[in-house]
Order: structure tokens, then C-alpha cells, then sequence
């Protein structure tokens, strides 16, 4: 699979620098960069937890059902119209701490009219109550549960962020089973968290979103008693032999991108069926926005889930 370019860092859309100015405004960047701001505010969504609940409006488009599972609530979105085989996993974004939110959904729901597909959605706990060891096995259940009934040729395992990250892992253990691998769609993945990586310096003033030390506050409560690079916490020190295609999404202004063509080329050298798409200019995770510069980004998973 080849290395994707698109986009201009010279051009971008007024949406795209609207939505830029809103991450600032709401600051982001500012919570991100402090950890003394990201332990306060892990405590006030521990007392005051976040609605996970998807947005009514999407009931004109999908049919919504819940079920649980370890106490976990799991949604799955299915289109009205039409019965397919094919299934996907979709693990939000959120830096480990924040909810799924309603772009996160919207996605989902384009995702499953677009794609024709049944979306699994797990509303997998937080930190301080969620941890690696805790999370990534029961993606990966789900995961296999999902392989074992329509093949893995008709799966897919989606993640953003975060939620990318907890999906490589999962994808790792699910091979580690002698599962066969479901293709991975990953956008904006963080996969080394123990960002050592010397190009993120250079990115992170172009970054408006994101910053280390806050993010590194929430890792070590996410990786629990796993060292920071067990691969259920980081995969990019697991073995990728034998995973299914996987598709990057990465953008140039955002911190997570140096890690991403990292474990690219660590990828191509042991074989892997692996494609890079890096837009110019973007933010992190901006296929998942509402701007016209995601839109081709969101084409090219659609394509990719029913090819």
C-alpha cells in the first residue's frame, strides 16, 4: 500500500481554521502542557463523568441497540437500510480521560451507512478507573468474537487517538491468539507513549492541540503496574508480523505524527501491508471533523471497509 500526500500547509479550509481557533479558545493546548491541569481535571471527571450517550439525531440515519458487557455499555450502530456482513470495532479518542463525544458518533454513524456496516462501540472505562491491562484484552474479544462470525476479511477494528492506540494493542494480542487479522484504520494513533521520539519536539509548536507533559500524567495512570513499553500500553514495541492491512491516517501538525512514520517504516521492514495518508496543515485526528479537508480522508476508509 502506498504513502498517501495530500492537502496544502499553505491553504487550508475556513472551517479548518475556525475549528482550529475553537481548540485553542476551549485551551487545549494549555491543559495538555500542564500536568498539575490535567490531575485536576481527571479528579473533576471522576466526581462529574461525562455523558458517552450518542446524540439523538442520529437515530434518522442508524438504528442504535446497547447490550454490556463487564459492566462496559456496548453499543452497536447498524444502518437502517440493507443487512450486511460486514462488522467494525470502533475505540474512541479522548487521551484516556474524556468521553466519546459527538464527532466521535457522527463518524460512526457515516461510517456505518457509508460502509454498510454493523459498528461496534465500546464505552470502555476511563482513567483512573480503566487501565491497558484492564481495556485492550476485551477490545480484543470483541474482536474476536467479530472474526470467529463473519471472517476477518469483513472486519474492521477503527480507533482515533487514544482510542488508535488501545486498537493496535488489541490487534497485537488478537494475533498473539493465532487470530487471523482484521484490517486496523487508525487515525492519529499514539504508539510509542513514552515520546522519545526527537521529531515531536520540532511538531509540538505547530501543534495546537496537544502536549507532553499533561498527556504523560494520564499515560501513567493508563499503563497502571505495565512498564511504559509493554505493548498493551505502547505497540509500537510489539511485534507487527502477521497483522492484517492497516491503514494511518496522520497529519503534519500534530505531535503524534513523528511516532506514526516511525512505526511505518518498522512495518514495511518486517512485511506488513501498511499505508501512511499524511495531510499538510491538519490538526490531529482531523478525519474525524467537520471541515472539508477530512472528507477525502473519510472517503478512503469507506473504500478501504467495502474493497
Amino acid at each position: 500500500m502506498p504513502h498517501q500526500r495530500f492537502g496544502n500547509p499553505l491553504v487550508t479550509s475556513a472551517s479548518a481554521r475556525a475549528m482550529e481557533v475553537l481548540i485553542r479558545f476551549r485551551g487545549s493546548k494549555k491543559l495538555y502542557g500542564s500536568p498539575e491541569r490535567v490531575r485536576a481535571h481527571i479528579e473533576d471527571l471522576t466526581i462529574r463523568p461525562a455523558s458517552f450517550a450518542p446524540p439523538a439525531r442520529l437515530d434518522k440515519h442508524v438504528d442504535i441497540s446497547i447490550r454490556y458487557r463487564d459492566g462496559w455499555p456496548i453499543y452497536v450502530v447498524t444502518p437502517r437500510t440493507g443487512t450486511t456482513a460486514r462488522r467494525a470495532i470502533y475505540t474512541h479518542g479522548g487521551a484516556w480521560i474524556h468521553e466519546i463525544v459527538g464527532f466521535h458518533w457522527r463518524f460512526v454513524a457515516e461510517v456505518a451507512v457509508r460502509a454498510n456496516c454493523e459498528v461496534t462501540v465500546p464505552i470502555y472505562p476511563l482513567v483512573p478507573l480503566g487501565s491497558a491491562a484492564q481495556v485492550v484484552p476485551v477490545i480484543a474479544d470483541l474482536a474476536e468474537e467479530l472474526v470467529t462470525e463473519v471472517g476477518a476479511s469483513n472486519v474492521s477494528l477503527i480507533g482515533d487517538s487514544a482510542g488508535a492506540t488501545i486498537t493496535m494493542s488489541a490487534a497485537q494480542l488478537l494475533r498473539s491468539r493465532g487470530i487471523e487479522g482484521p484490517r486496523l484504520i487508525l487515525l492519529s494513533p499514539a504508539l510509542d507513549l513514552t515520546f522519545r521520539n526527537p521529531r515531536i519536539a520540532r511538531i509540538n509548536p505547530t501543534d495546537p492541540w496537544l502536549d507532553v507533559p499533561g498527556l504523560r500524567v494520564a499515560i501513567e495512570q493508563w499503563r497502571g503496574d505495565l512498564p511504559i513499553d509493554d505493548p498493551l500500553v505502547s505497540p509500537f514495541f510489539g511485534d507487527v508480523k502477521g497483522l492484517g492491512p492497516i491503514m494511518i491516517f496522520t497529519s503534519t501538525r500534530d505531535i503524534t505524527n513523528a511516532d506514526a512514520h516511525a512505526f511505518v517504516h518498522k512495518a514495511k521492514e518486517q512485511g506488513v501491508d501498511v499505508m501512511l495518508s499524511e495531510a499538510h496543515g491538519m490538526i490531529h485526528a482531523y478525519p474525524l471533523l467537520p471541515i472539508p479537508e477530512a472528507k477525502p480522508a473519510r472517503t478512503a476508509i469507506v473504500e478501504a471497509m467495502t474493497s
